[in-house]
């Protein structure tokens, strides 16, 4: 955020809170809730918020329940895809009347939009106290949506990869879900079905040993410990290397279309497919509608966290990412917009209407415990779902989300998709190129 906007809203709210306390016709705040200042309950506020297609109802009720406590605020909805909309605004800026006051963001846009000073800062802190729920609001999505000293969104929902299984698959194939499946066990290299070369699923084996692809240490300081030479990386690494090394092996021998950039997830679905070899494949919860059609419909499908794979022993791991809601810095000055906003924020992810929220939106709040799912109206597979989501979230370390990470993706998947025409006879082989396409790109920074 530029410097001149903050001190213009610090003094913005100096004057409301002193016209506030010269009103003295509010009712006091009920516990939990934030009492509207007198500024923004009697200013006509103004504000936009983007919302995808299906959401528009669920935030109409939201901006109801906005206007009961800021009864002249006019808060239009514009319906466009969230991508839709951050592509319009990563074209223009804050000032585009396209863009919306209030909008939704992935996490691992947050640094190329905090660049872009598109971003109002938010007092996430007190937002989170008055929502309630979190026990370490820094340790999850909330710190996340942390650069520098400034919140710059507030927690919509948590993501991570989970596992669907095919239960007719795995009887007709003699493999038992009722403990974790171990990568090499697999005598049929398409049981496990991983497009690890695609680093978002690829990340799930290294994170299980700690592999850094790219990280930075206390310093700052970028590193990879895809740079170590092999017979310095340590053994719980090389053994995840080598399964990953068995696993390309395995299905290149048996010509499988799996480590094919093109023809790959088409071999996923239609393995996975009732009557194929497929028994389990890693997924997001977005995925479910489409894995259940090819599980029977749903009838086959069971859905697992994602510890229900192992590899040289150790359960996969994802990473916790999400999305958050942000406020437009065009704002930023405005102190009665900027109430109402994050009002506005506030009751988009309320808790009590957490239910409502996942029907609308498929969207998993952070503060809500399972349960609160679980006891609900909703279908038994959406539980499994957010169960399973809930609990493969809380064991996943963050997710890295500064600008140079965007680099790890096409160098992982160069240097795994290589082995195709290399060949390469051993795992030191293989990790050769590895190394050699993360030496090159760390020679870049």
């Amino acid at each position: 955020m530029k410097r001149n906007l903050r001190v213009l809203l610090a003094l913005t709210l100096v004057l409301a809170l002193a016209l506030a306390a010269c009103g003295g016709g509010n009712k006091p705040a009920q516990s939990g809730e934030k009492e509207a200042s007198t500024e923004a309950k009697e200013e006509g506020v103004t504000l936009s918020v983007q919302a995808e297609e299906a959401w528009v109802e669920y935030y109409n009720g939201a901006i109801e329940r906005v206007k009961e406590a800021y009864p002249n605020a006019q808060i239009k909805v514009k319906t466009v895809g969230s991508f839709d909309h951050l592509d319009t605004l990563d074209a223009t800026d804050a000032s585009n009347p396209d863009v919306a006051d209030v909008f939704a963001l992935p996490a691992d846009r947050i640094y190329s939009l905090a660049a872009k000073e598109v971003l109002a800062s938010l007092d996430s802190k007190a937002m989170s106290g008055r929502i309630g729920g979190w026990s370490d609001f820094d340790a999850g999505i909330g710190g996340n949506l942390k650069v520098g000293e400034d919140y710059l969104a507030f927690p919509f929902n948590i993501e991570t990869l989970i596992n669907f299984a095919n239960k007719a698959n795995a009887q007709a194939n003699n493999i038992d879900l009722s403990k974790p499946l171990e990568i090499k066990d697999m005598k049929d290299p398409a049981s496990i079905l991983l497009p690890m070369f695609d680093a978002w699923y690829g990340v799930a084996l290294t994170n299980a040993a700690g592999i850094e692809l790219l990280g930075k240490d206390a310093d700052g300081k970028l590193f990879s410990d895809l740079t170590k030479e092999w017979a310095k990386l340590e053994p719980e690494k090389q053994a995840v290397i080598n399964a990953i090394y068995e696993y390309w092996k395995s299905n290149n021998e048996a010509n499988t279309a799996l480590f094919d950039n093109d023809a790959g997830w088409g071999y996923v679905d239609d393995t996975f497919r009732t009557g194929g070899k497929g028994v389990i494949r890693l997924g997001g919860p977005w995925d479910t509608n489409s894995i259940s059609e090819q599980a029977g419909n749903g009838a086959d499908m069971e859905i697992y966290p994602i510890t229900q794979i192992t590899v040289a022993g150790k359960p996969l791991i994802h990473w916790q990412g999400g999305w958050g809601l942000g406020i437009n810095s065009r704002i930023e000055a405005d102190a009665a917009k900027m109430e109402v906003a994050a009002k506005l924020i506030e009751e988009i992810v309320n808790p009590a209407h957490a239910v409502e929220l996942f029907k609308a939106t498929g969207k998993i709040l952070e503060n809500v415990p399972a349960d609160v799912y679980v006891k609900s109206d909703l279908s038994e597979t959406d539980k499994k779902v957010i169960a399973a989501v809930i609990e493969s979230y809380q064991k996943a370390p963050k997710r890295p989300l500064f600008t140079e990470w965007g680099k790890v993706w096409d160098t992982w998947k160069n240097a795994v998709l290589s082995w195709n025409s290399v060949k390469p006879a051993t795992v030191e082989d293989a990790y050769k190129e590895l190394k050699a396409s993360f030496d090159s790109m760390m020679a870049n920074f």
